[in-house]
């Protein structure tokens, strides 16, 4: 199943992942895990909390590396080694722990600006162009957020901080995103309107990989899933062959039920037998 979907998008590989294995502290998360995914193909890591899908993000944006070994490897867009600054321009990003890093007082221009830097914030030694802040003033216009160019991070809403946090990633025009289930905290208008900016970004051409448990976040326009359960790939393939009731409930430990409408999912608990 895997190598008909490779054989779809042909072409330059996003991330090629051979047998890694990967300790948290003392603890084994993913284990001898092998996964590739092509420019182009976006694709979601669906799994439980604690199946290893932080740690998956983490691979991919350089802070963790497998154990190394001789049949192990990681390869970024083509790479194995890279300046994690120069890796980070190519990536937009929008995470959990993204969103807690920055400091409550930070405007909320300074956060999209500090993109073009890999930072957190702004700091005396970078030299702003005007080309970076005006890219930055049209993408927070497109993203309607330009009204919060001076507000400070902890005082917008959840979804003014998670649109913030999208315009920071789309600001260097890169081709590909990584989201760590991007609609945490959203209302139901807000989630929608975030979820519109994915498939728009996808329909444009650019590649997303998606982490999360929720399947209510994952847009019609992704066609690939990997399930990931205890750190290894429980299934990988098409949406249509591998979201499903049995393996759904295999996945999150509980009986479930799936529905579907419009190319969007999600899930309710099964109907009990009296």
């Amino acid at each position: 199943m895997m190598r008909d979907l490779q054989e779809e998008h042909l072409g330059e590989s996003l991330v090629e992942i051979r047998h890694a294995t990967v300790y948290r502290e003392m603890q084994c998360v993913l284990k001898d895990l092998s996964l590739c995914i092509p420019l182009g193909c976006s694709t979601v890591i669906l799994g439980p909390n604690g199946s290893g899908k932080s740690t998956f993000m983490k691979l991919l944006t350089r802070e963790l590396y497998p154990v190394a070994k001789e049949t192990a490897a990681i390869r970024l867009l083509g790479r194995e080694t890279w300046n994690v600054w120069d890796l980070r321009r190519q990536l937009g990003m929008v995470s959990a722990d993204l969103h807690h890093d920055y400091l409550g007082e930070t405007p909320g221009l300074e956060v999209v600006l500090s993109a073009f830097f890999s930072s957190i914030s702004l700091y005396d030694h970078h030299a702003i162009s005007h080309y970076q802040r005006a890219k930055s003033y049209e993408v927070m216009d497109r993203l309607g957020v330009a009204s919060l160019q001076d507000q400070p991070f902890a005082h917008m809403s959840t979804g003014e901080q998670r649109r913030i946090l999208l315009a920071r990633a789309l600001v260097h025009e890169p081709r590909i995103l990584i989201l760590d289930e991007p609609t945490t905290g959203l209302d139901v208008s807000a989630c929608f309107q975030y979820l519109e900016i994915l498939r728009q970004f996808i329909r444009e051409g650019g590649t997303v990989i998606l982490v999360t448990h929720h399947l209510h976040e994952i847009p019609p326009e992704i066609d690939r899933v990997v399930l990931l359960n205890d750190g290894h790939i429980q299934a990988d393939g098409p949406k249509r062959e591998v979201l499903n009731a049995p393996s759904l409930s295999a996945l999150f430990g509980t009986p479930v039920e799936l529905l579907q409408r419009y190319g969007w999912f999600q899930v309710v608990p099964a109907a009990s037998v009296s």
